[in-house]
């Protein structure tokens, strides 16, 4: 019996930079097997989830992929509370279904 995969998993590689500046409210993302900006921009509006666990709680960062970053694949996601820079290779669930535009 097969389960219906939901997610894909993503690694956070860093924020947003410019040459002096660094924007912590968006997240870039790397997705094994998406490539080219074409595949990425597929996945603008999809849910993303980020997971932790701090005093013994696991707690849930939930975010939606606003962009494709560059022509290599790489995605830019905002969440609810920016992503620590402690995260940075670490994995996050990319879903497969879209979301409403979320207000944060």
């Amino acid at each position: 019996m097969s389960t219906a995969q939901t997610s894909l998993e993503a690694i956070f590689i860093s924020h947003k930079r410019g040459q002096r500046r660094i924007h912590p409210n968006r997240s870039l993302l790397r997705v094994e097997g998406i490539k080219s900006r074409d595949t990425a921009q597929k996945f603008i509006g999809n849910a993303v989830i980020s997971e932790y666990k701090k005093d013994g709680q696991t707690y849930i960062n939930k975010g939606m992929i606003t962009n494709a970053h560059g022509n290599s694949g790489v995605l830019r996601a905002k969440f609810e509370r920016n992503l620590p820079p402690q995260m940075v290779g670490k994995k996050v669930y990319l879903k497969l279904y879209k979301v409403e535009d979320l207000s944060y």
